[in-house]
């Protein structure tokens, strides 16, 4: 096949070995692949040498470790690397900058270091999330630098990663893939390596831009409606009523091929996708004339719910008679989901800051954030067990329940906390029985919507 070679063994090149691309690096050793990882991180190269990997994901460092020892994968600062390869796969970050913008250096920059590097009958992967036209206007062009034509000599194609944090070998291994290229060759050579490498379903589209599109709209979308659940919340909570039973209710119908699907509200919306790709969407089509207005609405009613969600914490210890002022507050999980380390635009960094702007005394625990990062992003350093941020707390406010959080034994903390302890639950969801629970035990509770 033209811009895939033969045989049993595919020889790959990830550019860029962080979260995304260490993920994938890892899942495509397991397979027909042999893997070398490029990045210009000399300390994370040397760190994943030496069998050691920064990212909390469930099996990553296993399969990581795995690969390693076997000679299946191997990484590396050298992007000479590349030519060995049949496929170069790219998973360089996409951040947006300090006004907001896309920030596309990291991409541009891997494209600069592939192109004098590319031979004939290479097919090139981009997976880093850009806007529409970004790969057929930017990138395609930078890439032919190196004085090769792109579907004649190489092929191109965009497949965007749509995993997420916490189910991500698992996702690499299940969820289908979407494909557009430049052209017909590109977009058979690319269905071809992913269903030889993982045996997933993929989604041929018709050209790049669709591909591109997809992944904001799948992002777009989950940011909408996690805003319907946060303001259904607020809504439900003006009754009395619990938002939980009511989304329950809500979703037991179809429509359309699928089921309604409120996603459930929280303290707010973080990491680097869901708080940028829906803006990333917005300019492009503000570019273009058009005024998206669901995703102003989505993104304001989501990054209100820090603040909504001290406001619930003080107007609780008000009720129960405590100076939010002077009462202390153990903040249990930073990380802007459960079961993940990742601490980027987390949407308790918000709640914090305003909890501490009252006077409240703020302790935090997270057994997987590191350390180092929170007190850097927070201005505090974490306690290093949940027994010492609990102890003589007024609140515990449960902002990501990390599996070690679904163990709490709330009996045990009784005796560390003060008397009438608010449980805050900002992302837990507990169960009415958990609620009566911790009644029964003497704590007053408090959810979103709840």
């Amino acid at each position: 096949m033209r811009f895939l070679a033969d045989g049993d063994r595919v020889k790959v090149a990830l550019v860029g070995v962080g979260y995304i691309g260490s993920c994938v690096a890892a899942t495509l050793a397991e397979g027909p692949a042999e893997v070398v990882g490029v990045d210009t991180d000399e300390t994370l190269v040397a760190e994943l040498t030496a069998g050691l990997c920064r990212f909390k994901e469930p099996g990553l460092a296993e399969t990581l470790a795995w690969g390693l020892s076997s000679g299946r994968l191997r990484v590396t600062t050298d992007f000479d690397a590349m030519t060995w390869a049949d496929v170069l796969v790219v998973t360089v970050g996409t951040p947006i900058t300090g006004d907001g913008e896309l920030d596309e250096s990291q991409l541009q920059a891997a494209c600069q270091q592939i192109a004098p590097r590319l031979r004939r009958g290479q097919l090139v992967i981009l997976k880093s999330t850009v806007p529409p036209g970004t790969v057929r206007g930017i990138l395609v062009p930078i890439l032919e630098q190196g004085g090769l034509k792109c579907g004649e000599d190489f092929g191109v194609a965009f497949s965007p990663e749509r995993i997420s944090e916490g189910k991500a070998l698992a996702e690499l291994r299940s969820l289908p893939i979407v494909v557009g290229g430049w052209c017909p060759d590109s977009v058979a050579a690319t269905q071809a390596f992913w269903t030889r490498m993982l045996g997933v379903p993929v989604l041929p589209l018709e050209s790049l831009e669709a591909a591109e599109i997809v992944k904001l709209a799948d992002n777009w979308w989950i940011d909408l409606n996690i805003a319907m659940g946060n303001e259904l919340a607020r809504y439900c909570s003006v009754f009395g009523v619990d938002v939980l039973d009511v989304i329950a209710a809500a979703n037991s119908i179809p429509k359309g091929a699928a089921m309604v699907n409120i996603l459930m509200p929280s303290v707010g919306v973080g990491g680097s996708c869901l708080t940028k790709d829906p803006w990333m969407v917005w300019r492009s089509a503000r570019e273009r004339g058009i005024a998206l207005r669901t995703i102003e609405t989505a993104r304001a009613a989501n990054e209100e719910m820090p603040d909504y969600s001290v406001r619930l914490i003080t107007d609780e210890l008000t009720k129960l008679g405590k100076d939010p002022s002077t009462s202390r507050i153990a903040v249990l999980g930073l990380a802007y989901k459960n079961d993940t380390s990742d601490l980027r635009m987390t949407p308790t960094l918000p709640a914090v800051q305003a909890l501490r702007v009252l006077g409240a005394e703020v302790r935090a625990h997270d057994p997987l954030a590191d350390p180092d990062e929170v007190e850097r992003m927070f201005g505090l350093r974490p306690y290093a067990t949940l027994e010492e941020a609990a102890e003589g707390a007024d609140c515990l406010a449960v902002l990501a329940l990390h599996r070690p959080f679904e163990r709490i034994d709330f009996a045990r903390l009784r005796g560390l906390v003060n008397p009438s302890c608010l449980v805050f639950d900002g992302r837990a969801y507990y169960s009415r029985q958990t609620i009566q629970e911790l009644h029964d035990l003497g704590f007053a509770y408090r959810g979103i919507g709840r």
